[in-house]
């Protein structure tokens, strides 16, 4: 295998007995192993040669425990000026509660104080007074989402106390507007990142602000982020669109197509009817094939419009984390090294992997600077047949073939005629 990265596991002071411990996989590795990672070896650093492979498994950083559920909207209704209803709550934990407020009310201040109950009519306890704001007129977003802290309550109840905000025309709001509801994964269960590649470096290009990246072959792209200077306070909201072009030719011999993902930046830090506004988003989930097998230029476009572009101190490209986690050898053992780096391998097959669970406790491990392996030897080019190598001999037989055969029955034609 070409390629060699050293392995250091912090705090390991064990004397006996499996301690798990994982490392988070980087960029690199996936440009310079063979696809899917086939190809990984973990290998005693004192005797790679000689010794068996360390078993591993590789964990894919996802919000698997959990996906987003309804939340049942019942007694819907109005009381004492406010909107007021229940939601029948899913049967796990949760943190958040995203309201789905008719998309055609819009301009709109909303105080929504939600109190947890075990049934329908139970007892009550207090969870807090949550600010949902809709601001199109100001060129701004919309927030509808409710941030519990992590909540097992089978029933909440809310009342939503909402008013109009400036440049709204809208001044009664009813019970309808509330749709539905749903329950996203709860907030620890969402998905960690490593940066893939990251700039500061950005061109304004007539009303937009471009940054360039080349991302090597095979490396994933999931998700771009953004980070604005220190000291920048106002309010945005910015469409944003991802680009890539593959440097490699479709099977039609045709440069393959561009790909675009589109999504949306934005801050919200205001004061509107009383009410504290605090809302920010700066990242944009993007999947991209067009790097998925070759080279790619992508290309992150924030649309300014008449704005002053934003002041963005940096953009990443990130992919999901991936950790490789295997048991650490004890203290004073050998230490161990990542292998990588010949495409003819076949992925391994290992009862670690397949009996594998993460473990909460597990040791922090870091990978150390790609390297060159040392006893790395190229693999001897393998022969071709005699008949690749020569291929204008098989259309001298074919062609040899097919006079003989003609010659043949040309004689029985002239025989049958006497």
């Amino acid at each position: 295998m070409r390629y060699e990265r050293a392995i250091h596991v912090a705090g390991n002071e064990r004397q006996d007995g499996a301690v798990q411990a994982c490392a988070v996989l980087d960029a690199p590795i996936f440009a310079h192993a063979a696809p899917s990672l086939t190809d990984v070896r973990l290998f005693p650093v004192q005797d790679a040669a000689a010794a068996h492979e360390v078993p591993y498994a590789i964990t894919l950083s996802e919000a698997v425990s959990e996906e987003t559920e309804t939340a049942h909207v019942l007694n819907l209704g109005s009381a004492g000026g406010k909107i007021v209803f229940d939601l029948e709550m899913p049967a796990r934990s949760y943190t958040d509660v995203v309201l789905n407020i008719d998309p055609a009310v819009h301009d709109f201040i909303a105080s929504a104080t939600v109190t947890g109950m075990d049934t329908l009519r139970g007892k009550e306890t207090a969870l807090g007074s949550f600010t949902l704001f809709d601001l199109a007129w100001q060129r701004l977003s919309r927030d509808t989402t409710i941030p519990l802290q992590e909540s097992t309550f089978k029933v909440l109840h809310v009342e939503l106390s909402i008013s109009p905000a400036a440049g709204s025309a809208v001044t009664r709001f009813f019970p309808s507007m509330i749709l539905s509801a749903s329950v996203p994964p709860i907030r620890e269960a969402q998905t960690i990142y490593t940066t893939v590649a990251g700039t500061a470096a950005l061109v304004t290009k007539g009303r937009e602000s471009v940054a360039i990246f080349e991302v090597p072959a095979r490396v994933p792209l999931e998700r771009v982020s953004f980070a604005l200077a220190p000291g920048f306070t106002w309010n945005f909201s910015r469409e944003v669109r991802v680009n890539a072009m593959a440097d490699a030719m479709d099977d039609g011999g045709r440069a393959a197509l561009p790909e675009e993902v589109t999504g949306n930046i934005q801050r919200v830090h205001t004061s509107e009817a009383g009410r504290e506004i605090r809302s920010e988003q700066l990242g944009v989930d993007v999947i991209l094939g067009a790097n998925l097998q070759h080279a790619a230029k992508v290309e992150v476009t924030i649309e300014n419009g008449d704005d002053q572009p934003l002041p963005i101190a940096s953009v990443r490209l990130e992919m999901r984390q991936r950790k490789i986690c295997f048991d650490a050898p004890p203290a004073g053992g050998a230490s161990l090294a990542l292998f990588y780096g010949d495409s003819r391998l076949a992925a391994p097959v290992y009862d670690y992997a397949r009996l594998f669970v993460a473990s909460r406790t597990a040791l922090v491990a870091e990978l150390g600077p790609e390297g060159l392996n040392p006893n790395y030897h190229a693999p001897a080019a393998e022969e071709k047949p005699f008949a690749e190598r020569h291929p204008e001999l098989l259309w001298i037989a074919l062609i040899a073939v097919i006079c003989a055969l003609g010659t043949v029955a040309l004689k029985a034609a002239r025989n049958v005629g006497r």
